[in-house]
């Protein structure tokens, strides 16, 4: 015979048996795909787009924690945690096949419903980009509709981004990080010794989560372009609050495009081409 379990263990709050089903309160999260249209395409877009936000609250549980491993000089867990970034962005980028089984004109009848509602509007979004480096204040304007998520992005602007903690993490291990010349001559000699071999795998490991984030820039563009063409995007009131008026009439695809070039991590690219000269003359 079992002894009896201690008041509250394997129970919910509700004194039920915990079960799969109630630990994931799965009930819940199954009655959230609640379309507009009726169109059998919606669910598969309603869920691959939930789906994103919560890889997108995963990422930015991982990126908080990046920077604080990088802050207490935790090498070990600052590389272990990037590698599940690596992992998280490359999920990210395989759901874009699924959402391209959907035809142009059945993505139409859904279109039609979204009205201004547009991927443009994801905090958690735009959260990634601050702590990852791109602080842009602009993008405030887009959620003057939501007092929350527009004080959570205010707050995250005054926050660390994961450049400072690493700035800071290469100063601590002695090496002068005061200016951008400075930060890439260092970046050459943690490259070229053997001195620091973690940080070797950190920077390694900052510029592959970089390379997957422009990975998903870039498919996410052409999937929107397969989608609707040069039509303007439902987000494009959005975009005008950030890139100025003229985006107004220009096409989503437009707007989307001029966000290919943007890189968390600059100096980390540009080290590599004055690796075996030692660095800017």
């Amino acid at each position: 015979m079992h002894p009896t379990p201690p008041e509250g263990v394997g129970q919910t709050v509700s004194g039920h048996e915990l079960t799969y089903a109630r630990y994931l309160h799965l009930d819940d999260l199954m009655e959230l795909q609640r379309g507009r249209t009726g169109s059998h395409d919606e669910l598969q877009f309603i869920v691959v787009h939930q789906v994103f936000e919560l890889w997108f609250k995963l990422l930015l549980h991982e990126l908080r924690a990046i920077r604080s491993a990088m802050q207490l000089g935790d090498l070990r867990g600052a590389n272990r945690l990037l590698r599940r970034t690596h992992e998280i962005l490359r999920i990210l980028i395989a759901a874009f096949p699924l959402l391209e089984t959907m035809r142009p004109a059945d993505f139409l009848e859904i279109r039609s419903e979204l009205r201004e509602a547009s991927g443009f509007q994801s905090r958690r979004f735009r959260e990634i980009e601050f702590i990852s480096g791109l602080r842009d204040q602009r993008y405030l304007q887009v959620f003057e509709d939501d007092p929350e998520d527009q004080a959570v992005l205010r707050a995250a602007l005054q926050e660390p981004t994961l450049w400072d903690a690493f700035v800071g993490l290469v100063k601590r291990k002695g090496y002068p990080a005061q200016s951008d010349e400075e930060i890439i001559r260092a970046l050459i000699a943690i490259h070229v010794s053997d001195r620091h071999p973690a940080m070797d795998t950190l920077v390694d490991g900052l510029l592959e989560y970089d390379l997957l984030f422009a990975q998903w820039r870039t498919r996410h563009v052409l999937m929107v372009e397969r989608m609707i063409g040069a039509k303007p995007g439902t987000g494009q009131k959005q975009v005008a609050q950030v890139a100025g008026a003229g985006y107004a009439l220009a096409s989503g695809v437009d707007y989307l495009k001029t966000t290919l070039h943007k890189r968390f991590f600059p100096l980390l690219w540009q080290a590599r081409t004055f690796l075996g000269r030692g660095g800017p003359a």
